[in-house]
């Protein structure tokens, strides 16, 4: 950081103090943020795989509730963010980017369908597939009208 300061103080012109400043503050902090939601992320994830075990050729419960629960938190929270709370430049990262991302999984998705496929289960893989678009779309639909029905309160 020290080192960057002193690289910020003998920048030449404004554009280069303002990347060296950037680089300082804003750039790290943020990075810490999406590591830091990330990581809950991971560990939730973990968790619901633990919790719920899977045998195969049945309905892979733990990628279907941590997509749905990412799905239903990322709508929550982005529009919450965006439209009810102040300006933050931290939370959007920590919740969203790292958070929702780290917990929801779109690979995990996709080989488990493809894996009920192979294994003889089309019609159920195609269920799966479906279902978890459809779920995660009134998942999104539906925590972004809560959050907009809410009342604001006004001091």
């Amino acid at each position: 950081r020290e080192m960057a300061e002193q690289g910020a103080a003998r920048a030449e012109g404004p554009a280069a103090a303002a990347i060296a400043a950037a680089w300082v503050g804003g750039a790290h902090s943020l990075r810490a943020a999406v590591f830091a939601g990330g990581t809950l992320g991971a560990v939730a994830r973990l968790a619901l795989d633990r919790l719920i075990p899977v045998t195969p050729g049945t309905w892979p419960w733990p990628t279907f509730a941590a997509n749905i629960l990412g799905t239903l938190l990322l709508g929550y929270l982005t529009t919450r963010l965006l439209e009810r709370l102040p300006p933050s430049t931290h939370l959007r990262p920590l919740l969203g980017t790292g958070f929702c991302g780290a917990l929801t999984t779109f690979s995990t998705f996709q080989i488990e369908a493809i894996d009920l496929g192979r294994d003889g289960h089309a019609t159920f893989a195609a269920t799966y597939v479906t279902a978890s678009i459809a779920a995660g779309m009134l998942a999104i639909a539906a925590s972004t009208a809560l959050v907009r029905r809410a009342r604001v309160r006004h001091r």
